[in-house]
């Protein structure tokens, strides 16, 4: 089999087929710095992580370009449109770039966590002004954007009107049609300045307010939100690329918009698969702060959130993401997550158990001829169920399996005899590429020593005294000290967490 992705632009799984052979470029959507990185930030990144791997596996170069979002996302959940960035860093009283640096480097803290590897090129939303303001121009003088009151806008019926006879109609990714965004588009300020309410900001003029702004040729103000990605995308990897991924809730309106700018500009459609994970619910609602479930990724290791019975490790984390296909649907709960601590112990302590065993500890034992065949039977599916659109659920459920056997081999407890030893050193081999090379899992006390972790709650509660005790002194010196060493202290409303910063 040859690797079979479900691209969302055609909504059927296709064969994948670089453009050049050998090579791969993959742009996935980035966060948005104005806070900590939660629990929603996980999936996808894991997910496009595990795409990565596997790419790599199958011998491609893959240039993985994943943004980091540092100005111009509205917030489009109201009647503002403003940078969150900006109203962030007013109220921690900091200055945009000394928030946007402290929470990058608190996701950066996470994704090493997860055991992610690191994108390729990392560019910024505000390193990139040059690039967009360009393509802004470019997308003016073609007559679909106009100019009013120092703002830009998108002309999505003029587009549509044209590009439908192209069959590259807007809303073709989120299957949407014009009289459907309409009706779902929300009241946003500055509405009277768009020829059509469904026509989105490519720039936006900044208030005096505004913290963030820059100079343009429509006056001085921000980006647009979607230009953001076009931009980057387009800069590193060019007018036409492999994959574009993100979260299936950036499909429309953000995707949606980025194809419609970057086809006026390039006269292309810029991604020839689109990948989308699908959302994560928790305790069965939609995560939001007005259930009061965001859980921070801090808050999620620490185990400090109301809703969580205890803390969870990133490989929990991890292994419970990738027991699902990534397009179903994802519900988080403390019981579920238990689950999958419990049963990735399970199969990491076979795994071990596998290399304890060395397979001249066999040679006395017949092999069983029927089980040796259905071990092979099992590996070879590995690469089945990857190639056919990424299936790490069926995959660990293979590895499941393959648990009794690895045990019972190693404790001779088979019944009709053992497995050839050219099977077991494939099981070995297989079992080592998939759970770390491809899947990403590492041992959870390889990642947790437990003294250290002592150590730091001891500082932390000798620290939490001193402040009572108004002894800042020590306090600040305890903070600055394990600073130093890497180890980064934040204070929270229900208490102090740590992270590790490399």
């Amino acid at each position: 089999m040859s690797l079979k992705l479900y691209n969302t632009l055609s909504r059927s799984k296709e064969e994948f087929k670089s453009i050049t052979p050998g090579l791969v470029g993959m742009y996935v959507c980035g966060p948005t710095v104005s806070g900590e990185s939660h629990l929603g930030h996980a999936r996808p990144y894991i997910t496009f992580d595990v795409l990565l791997r596997y790419l790599t596996h199958l011998g491609y170069k893959v240039r993985y370009v994943r943004n980091i979002t540092d100005a111009g996302h509205f917030e489009e959940e109201g009647r503002e449109a403003e940078d969150k960035i900006s109203k962030k860093a007013i109220l921690e009283k900091l200055e945009p770039m000394e928030l946007v640096h402290k929470y990058t480097g608190l996701f950066h803290w996470a994704m090493k966590e997860f055991n992610n590897l690191s994108p390729s090129i990392e560019p910024t939303a505000t390193g990139h002004i040059v690039e967009q303001i360009t393509m802004i121009e470019q997308i003016i003088k073609d007559g679909y954007a106009y100019v009013a009151n120092g703002s830009v806008y998108f002309d999505v019926e003029k587009y549509n009107t044209d590009y439908s006879k192209k069959g590259l109609p807007y809303g073709m990714l989120s299957g949407r049609n014009i009289e459907e965004q309409l009706e779902t588009t929300r009241e946003l300020d500055n509405q009277e300045e768009k020829r059509n309410k469904n026509d989105f900001a490519l720039w936006k003029n900044a208030a005096p307010e505004h913290i963030m702004r820059w100079k343009s040729p429509w006056g001085v103000g921000f980006p647009g939100w979607h230009i953001e990605c076009s931009a980057m995308a387009t800069k590193y990897l060019g007018e036409v690329f492999d994959i574009h991924g993100g979260g299936m809730d950036l499909q429309f309106p953000h995707h949606e918009c980025e194809i419609a700018q970057s086809t006026v500009c390039n006269h292309k459609t810029p991604a020839r698969y689109w990948v989308h994970n699908n959302m994560i619910t928790i305790n069965g609602r939609k995560m939001g702060k007005s259930y009061n479930n965001v859980i921070k990724l801090t808050e999620l290791f620490s185990g400090n959130h109301p809703i969580l019975e205890q803390a969870y490790h990133p490989m929990t984390v991890r292994f419970f993401i990738l027991q699902s296909h990534y397009r179903s649907t994802l519900d988080f709960g403390n019981e579920a997550l238990q689950a999958a601590e419990k049963g990735l112990k399970r199969l990491w302590e076979a795994y071990e158990n596998l290399y304890k065993f060395s397979t001249a500890d066999s040679l006395q034992a017949p092999v069983d001829a029927e089980l040796d065949a259905k071990v092979v039977k099992l590996l070879a599916e590995f690469d089945e169920f990857m190639d056919d659109d990424i299936n790490t659920a069926k995959v660990l459920a293979s590895m499941f399996e393959l648990v009794p056997v690895i045990n019972g081999i190693k404790n001779k407890q088979l019944e009709n005899g053992t497995l050839s030893n050219t099977t077991i050193e494939l099981l070995k081999t297989k079992m080592k590429l998939f759970l770390e090379d491809i899947f990403g899992f590492t041992s959870m006390q390889q990642n947790t020593n437990g003294k250290l972790e002592g150590i730091v709650e001891l500082l932390i509660n000798i620290r939490k005294d001193a402040k009572a005790k108004k002894d800042f002194v020590t306090s600040d010196k305890i903070r600055n000290e394990l600073a130093a060493l890497g180890v980064q202290l934040k204070d929270e409303k229900d208490g102090t967490v740590s992270y590790v910063v490399e």
